[in-house]
């Protein structure tokens, strides 16, 4: 009973979060990558398109950290309109990392726009993938946490 009401609490503290206008919304992948792989974070829009007046769009970054938390690289920046997407690789030699497998987290972010009226309506995935084959190991589908502006 306490975890059935325990998980209700949290998902009407996350609906209440996510209709804030100037929100910030990341959502986290945590992936091992082997030596032979690449990771990529997929990112849509799917928010449907207005009638008339301001299109939703999507407006955040998409980053790699290593296990130590330490940026790989620069982050990725994207503005998204409806049904659009974008995205970001790391292959594991950019990980550095020593040896064959690597931690690595795959965030994105964005902030829900204020006043607009219009929601960006984002979806997120990481693949995993053979680098020689380009076949897809793995789909994770993240998790996302929402954090009000002050």
């Amino acid at each position: 009973m306490f975890r059935e009401s325990l998980g209700a609490a949290i998902l009407f503290s996350l609906s209440a979060a996510m209709a804030q206008s100037g929100a910030t919304i990341t959502r986290t992948f945590l992936v091992g990558l082997g030596s032979t792989e690449s990771a990529q974070i997929a990112v849509v829009n799917l928010a449907p398109a207005p009638s008339s007046g301001p299109v939703a769009a999507c407006t955040g970054s998409i980053g790699f950290f290593n296990a130590a938390g330490i940026a790989i690289g620069t982050a990725t920046a994207f503005t998204l309109g409806t049904g659009q997407v974008a995205s970001a690789r790391i292959p594991f030699a950019s990980a550095g990392a020593s040896g064959v497998r690597a931690l690595i987290r795959g965030v994105v972010t964005y902030t829900r726009a204020s006043g607009s009226g219009v929601t960006c309506t984002p979806a997120a995935t990481l693949d995993t993938f053979d680098n020689a084959t380009g076949v897809t190991i793995h789909r994770y589908p993240g998790e996302e946490a929402i954090s009000p502006s002050m």
